[in-house]
Order: structure tokens, then C-alpha cells, then sequence
């Protein structure tokens, strides 16, 4: 554990160096390619997984460090029982349609379970970090903070729901027998992140992620109490062949 939360700093510094990239591509303008399974990739993506992959190569080099762009290009190496999880641009949609809601992902997997994460939305200048057993903190414009999960308020539930890749019916019929105050959209892990500040109570997926996607996001939720499951109560695993998820709903609960 200590070791984890020395590695909390030089992670959050490695963050922002690939976040600074990110937002450079933003800035000066990008074209739009398609992977095999046909989701987009941008420059952003490619130089920002490079920047993280080759840092955690320095900090820890005897953990085999898996990134999305990595794994798409055939590259990547066979996860062990500690490996990083990397997604350097998440929300690569919400890059395209600069809506400022895509997110800078680190996790460290450990026996299938993410233990630290990393996640920064460069745009929206906010950061959050979290190891399982010691806490989670944000950062942003007013310091750094501790962050915790909420018991839900008397109103309902404040739910959140993928803002390009939700599915209305199946979200309407999951939530059916739950009092709901609001659902709201959003882009990226920022939402598992809103959970784990307490600005949100439950964030179901009822369609595709890959690993990547969430595990910085569930890494931080978890240390703020809050958990990531499937449809039948497991809490979700990480190094699964194919690095694909089932349905989940990550809750504060």
C-alpha cells in the first residue's frame, strides 16, 4: 500500500503531461480515423498513450503496462498479476465534438482488482486520484479535497448515463422500480469519478466498455467507498481475455 501512494504523485504529474498533450492536439485541430472496430482515434490518442506508457515504463518497470492504442495495434503485452491500464483519451467522441468531457486514465490492476487510479479531464481542470484503502482526493480549481461517496438523497436517485453511447429503453426499464430524482448525461469515467465525489448516486452501463475505459474510474470510486459491478452482484474483474466488459452499474450505494 505504501508503495502505491508514493506512486500516487508521480502519476498525477505523468496525468497532466499526457493531459498537456491532449489539449495541444485540441487546440491546434486533428483529423478523425477509425480502428477496426470502428471507433475513432486521433493524434491525441496516439501521443498521449505514448507519453503515459513510456513514464510508467521509468516508474515501475516490471509491471507490463496495457494501453488501448497498444492493444489495437497488436502490441500490447499479456497482463500479469500487476499490470497498468491505460486509456490516454478516453471519451475520444466527446474530443471530436469538443464538448470538453473526455478524460486522462491510469489504473494499477492487482489480482484482477484495480487498487489506484488516475483520472484527469484536462478541459474541465479537474483531477482525481484514489487508492483502494487510503482514500480518494480531487483536485481542481478551488485545491485538492477529499472526496466520499453520499447516501442517496430523501428526493431519489441522481442517476448518470453515457452521454454517446446510451440506450434509453434499457436504462428506463433497469431504473423501473427505483425512486429517480434525475438522470443526466455525461461523456468519459468522469462519471464513475461524479459518483465517487458524492454529486451522483449510480451510473449504470448497459452497453459495450473495455477495460480501459473504467479502470481508473473504478479504482477511484472504490476508494471512495463506492463499488463497480455486474448485472448479477459480482464486483467486476480486470485482464479478462478480450479486456471486454459485461453490463455493470458503478454505485456510491
Amino acid at each position: 500500500m505504501a508503495a502505491m501512494d508514493e506512486w500516487l504523485e508521480p502519476l498525477i504529474a505523468l496525468a497532466r503531461s499526457a493531459g498537456r498533450v491532449v489539449m495541444e492536439v485540441y487546440a491546434a485541430g486533428f483529423t478523425v480515423q477509425h480502428k477496426a472496430d470502428a471507433s475513432p482515434v486521433t493524434e491525441a490518442d496516439l501521443r498521449a498513450e505514448a507519453v503515459v506508457v513510456d513514464g510508467l515504463r521509468v516508474l515501475a518497470p516490471d509491471i507490463p503496462v496495457i494501453g488501448e492504442e497498444a492493444v489495437a495495434a497488436g502490441l500490447a503485452p499479456a497482463p500479469g498479476e500487476r499490470f497498468w491500464l491505460v486509456d490516454a483519451l478516453d471519451g475520444t467522441r466527446e474530443f471530436v465534438q469538443r464538448n470538453g468531457e473526455f478524460t486522462v486514465n491510469i489504473a494499477l490492476v492487482v489480482r484482477g482488482a484495480p487498487v489506484l487510479g488516475v483520472v484527469l479531464a484536462p478541459a474541465l481542470d479537474r483531477l482525481f486520484a484514489g487508492v483502494v484503502g487510503s482514500g480518494a482526493f480531487e483536485i481542481g480549481a478551488a485545491g485538492r479535497r477529499a472526496i466520499r461517496c453520499r447516501r442517496p438523497p430523501p428526493e431519489g436517485l441522481h442517476v448518470l448515463a453515457s452521454r454517446s453511447h446510451g440506450d434509453a429503453a434499457a436504462l428506463a426499464a433497469f431504473l423501473a422500480d427505483r425512486r429517480v430524482a434525475s438522470i443526466s448525461h455525461a461523456g468519459s469515467s468522469i462519471k464513475l469519478c461524479r459518483v465517487a465525489a458524492g454529486e451522483a448516486d449510480l451510473y449504470p452501463r448497459l452497453g459495450r466498455t473495455m477495460e480501459w475505459d473504467i479502470a481508473a474510474g473504478h479504482a477511484v470510486l472504490a476508494a471512495a467507498g463506492g463499488s463497480v459491478n455486474d448485472l448479477a452482484g459480482a464486483s467486476l474483474r480486470y485482464g479478462k481475455r478480450g479486456f471486454e466488459n459485461p453490463h455493470f452499474v458503478a454505485s456510491g450505494l
